[in-house]
């Protein structure tokens, strides 16, 4: 687009980031929320687990908040756990919601956020816009450097057995996000590494996307791939390097800004039947078939993807067509380094899977449409083979 094109722009209107700044999260939320009572910390049970949640817990009852935590939130989160959640938060008349954990459980409490107020059904929300009225004040504290969902305006349902559905409303975002890499510092490394090519995969495809694509999601879309390609494998290897850490949950903040803005496509409309099907986590559900989509795109996307290989390899040189592919063989190397799966056999996909595989991200109409290059059932079943 050219740079006096028209463009809007929306993200989380306060943003705290360092090491440490949860255990500061009584005094955060007193100074923007000073009628707060009630908090409601939205977690899952394997973070509840390590302990962290109690300083955030403190630092709130230190300033007279009464905290009630609610840790059953499960990965793709079905529409069961949100009413439930929902249920729960009406119960102890919240007034604030804290979500602390991955993508899952900031998927949730915005969920929470917006519905416990409401009369409005979740069934009425799914698709854009679509919510009504206002909220309950939210907080959005990441555990992972992953999904950016603490400055996202989506949160994804799952719908059925294998389906999923996503709620997009400018309600959705936060009004206070804080990123400490304390609470990340024990992430296994193959967490680490499919979290943070998730975020690789915002950056690129917001980088790409066909539609609302601006001069500031670039921006951001450009520092995410910065910050994540130069220290996705020390987080992998060195799990307690506090700097690379906190680098890494900057850049997924900013691809996240960056998607939320200029929305994801094919990559992210392939994944999702991986993960809904299979359960394989959505971000190494993204990986697996990153490379593949990138190949089909490079006719209607070279420039993008050059400039973007120049930043995760500083030396790529040649032509325009040469970087491009060099962009696909840096993220296939990633993936090799950190030594997550990197075919759909390796994590229980068989060839007669393939056309139910097709079939579901063919639904997926709402991220194909942002995709550069249009794609068919036959293209998608192409991509699904070549990744297996």
């Amino acid at each position: 687009m050219t740079e006096s094109a028209e463009f809007s722009f929306s993200t989380v209107p306060h943003l705290v980031s360092g090491p440490g700044a949860s255990s500061r999260l009584g005094s955060l939320v007193r100074s923007h929320f000073p009628d707060a009572r009630r908090a409601l910390i939205v977690t899952d049970p394997g973070f509840l687990g390590t302990g962290l949640v109690g300083a955030p817990q403190r630092s709130l009852e230190q300033e007279n908040v009464a905290v009630h935590v609610w840790s059953e939130v499960v990965a793709d989160p079905p529409e069961s756990v949100v009413l439930q959640a929902v249920e729960v938060a009406r119960r102890h008349e919240t007034d604030l919601v804290i979500g602390l954990g991955g993508g899952s459980s900031m998927d949730v409490a915005k969920l929470i956020a917006v519905l416990a107020g409401s009369d409005q059904p979740l069934s009425q929300i799914y698709g854009i816009g679509n919510v009504r009225g206002k909220r309950l004040p939210l907080v959005q504290i990441p555990t992972t450097a992953g999904t950016g969902s603490e400055v996202t305006n989506i949160a994804i349902v799952t719908t059925g057995a294998t389906t999923k559905m996503g709620v997009v409303a400018p309600q959705l975002y936060a009004d206070l996000a804080i990123l400490d890499a304390q609470l990340t510092l024990g992430l296994p490394p193959l967490v680490t590494a499919a979290t943070g090519i998730d975020a690789m995969v915002h950056a690129i495809e917001a980088f790409t996307s066909k539609h609302k694509k601006n001069p500031m999601s670039d921006n951001l879309a450009r520092q995410a791939l910065s910050h994540l390609s130069r220290n996705l494998l020390r987080a992998c290897e060195h799990g307690g390097d506090l700097d690379a850490r906190q680098a890494m949950l900057l850049g997924a903040c900013f691809a996240g800004q960056a998607f939320s803005n200029a929305p994801v496509a094919a990559v992210h409309a392939l994944a999702y039947p991986i993960g809904g099907i299979f359960h394989v986590p959505h971000g190494l559900s993204n990986s697996l078939v990153l490379p593949h989509v990138l190949r089909f795109n490079l006719s209607h996307a070279s420039a993008h993807y050059a400039e973007l290989a120049g930043i995760i390899d500083p030396h790529v040189s040649g032509s325009e067509e040469s970087r491009a592919h060099a962009l696909v063989s840096a993220m296939e190397q990633i993936a090799v380094k950190t030594g997550i799966q990197t075919t759909l056999r390796q994590v229980g996909v068989s060839a007669a899977d393939i056309d139910k595989l097709a079939d579901d991200a063919m639904l997926q109409t709402r991220l194909l449409g942002n995709n550069p290059r249009e794609l068919t059932r036959e293209d998608i079943h192409s991509i699904y083979s070549a990744a297996y």
